[in-house]
């Protein structure tokens, strides 16, 4: 009855409420099971896209980002130094805001020497030996025009504003290390394949591990000199949408056959292009998917992104020395914005990186996992709706972990393994196995609101 005093009711104790809960089969017994992060990662993620530059490393980069496993510092002062042979001084890491770098040489010998059982005090002296009259700013035994002090120095968010404001917002690898201890086209060999190696035939069995010299693939296409697995084996046998962009990549007139057009690398040099030298990229029917750059653009405004993507840049957008920072920084970001930009955004995973460490000092010691590596550390970012923000990974990582993380992802776990993959081959270690390797489902959160995109 309205306005009758209301007696408050009784409230049952919380123990007593608990074991009712249990009684009719609610409570903790009722709860569902959390999702586990592989799984929710394969409801939310369709799309990686692989974006790789060239050759800095981590300090070079990264080494005073605020958090970060980077250069030693007391008061403000490095307290790392690399001997000079010229003056017997021993330089310490400096700020360079030349937007112009020279770098150093960067085969696997200079790894070797850069490294020095873990002194990581080769860096100086490797410049000084250079090659001489080096034209060839791709020779791994070249260096650009320069003073050797050039490879101590070290950018900020002065010089690469936008790298600096993708790792603040997202996530930053800062133990990321090159998957081998050499250059570039063995690392571009690793980042599809896991490997790189010299074959006398079209047989995997005949290959054999090179880190240093394996065959480059020849401009027209006419014979495969990598017969060894790759990662676009398991995707075409699974039916996994991929494509390898590249920056100024083949001709209009082109398309119908990548693999045999003359004017298939423009700009691209091939040392970072070894797709249409797999004989299983070949003999499966998938030149075609080594594309022109434009032909991202188109698929990102779209939303038709394949579901793997890896993105090459031509030489000026490469950021290898002697290029320009910036020029390479503003490459990137329009890659990223047209994904930010696309129907895609919500379900792609950005891995960027640069494939080797240029000759640019970095202070850690690779980890060695086999005869051909880890190389020395580079930055790694990860970009995503679901990437978490700010967050710095400090896992053990190598580009092995991509792969690792697209088979987790689309190839339900299978591995690049000779065992398995039913095209045996010689290589010395299936790299995604490696114990102390990494997990990338560390770098997301698939439980939080999709992330807006941050156009830069």
């Amino acid at each position: 009855m309205r306005g009758a005093l209301q007696m408050p009711r009784p409230r049952a104790h919380p123990a007593v409420l608990l074991l009712f809960l249990f009684a009719c089969g609610s409570g903790p017994k009722a709860v569902a099971p959390a999702v586990a992060p592989l799984d929710l990662a394969r409801q939310k993620i369709q799309h990686v896209v692989i974006i790789m530059q060239e050759n800095r490393s981590f300090d070079h980069y990264f080494g005073t980002f605020p958090g970060v496993d980077g250069i030693p510092v007391r008061d403000g002062v490095p307290t790392v130094c690399v001997p000079d042979p010229r003056s017997g001084q021993c330089v310490q890491p400096f700020h360079d805001s030349a937007d112009r770098n020279a770098g150093g040489p960067h085969g696997q010998k200079d790894a070797t020497a850069d490294i020095d059982g873990g002194k990581m005090d080769g860096f100086i002296r490797q410049v000084l030996g250079r090659k001489p009259n080096c034209q060839d700013p791709n020779d791994p035994a070249c260096a650009a025009e320069g003073d050797a002090l050039d490879v101590m120095g070290w950018h900020d968010g002065r010089e690469i504003p936008n790298y600096w404001s993708y790792a603040q917002s997202f996530v930053l690898q800062d133990h990321l290390f090159e998957s081998n201890a050499s250059w570039s086209l063995p690392m571009h060999l690793f980042l599809v394949s896991n490997w790189s190696a010299k074959c006398t035939s079209v047989d995997p069995m005949s290959c054999r591990n090179d880190l240093q010299n394996p065959e480059r693939a020849p401009a027209n296409g006419s014979r495969a000199p990598y017969a060894w697995t790759d990662i676009t084996y398991l995707l075409h046998q699974k039916g996994v949408s991929w494509a390898y962009y590249l920056d100024d990549g083949a001709q209009p007139d082109c398309d119908d056959n990548p693999a045999t057009c003359a004017n298939l690398r423009v700009g691209v040099p091939s040392i970072w292009n070894p797709l249409p030298g797999f004989v299983t990229v070949q003999q499966d029917g998938q030149l075609a998917n080594v594309r022109r750059l434009e032909d991202f653009f188109d698929a990102a405004r779209k939303g038709t992104l394949p579901t793997v993507s890896w993105i090459m840049p031509n030489n000026v957008h490469s950021e290898h020395p002697p290029n320009l920072v910036s020029v390479g920084q503003r490459y990137v970001t329009n890659l990223v914005n047209a994904i930010m930009t696309s129907p895609n955004w919500n379900s792609t995973a950005i891995f960027l990186s640069w494939d080797d460490w240029g000759g640019f000092y970095d202070h850690i010691t690779p980890p060695n996992v086999d005869v051909n590596g880890y190389g020395i550390r580079v930055p790694g970012i990860v970009i995503s709706a679901y990437a978490k923000n700010g967050f710095i990974d400090h896992q053990t990582l190598s580009f092995d972990a991509y792969n690792r993380f697209i088979e987790d992802l689309f190839l339900s776990g299978q591995r690049i393994d000779p065992k398995t993959d039913g095209r045996p081959d010689g290589r010395p270690t299936v790299r995604e196995g490696v114990p102390r390797l990494g997990d990338m489902l560390l770098d997301f959160d698939f439980t939080q609101t999709p992330r807006p995109p941050m156009i830069l």
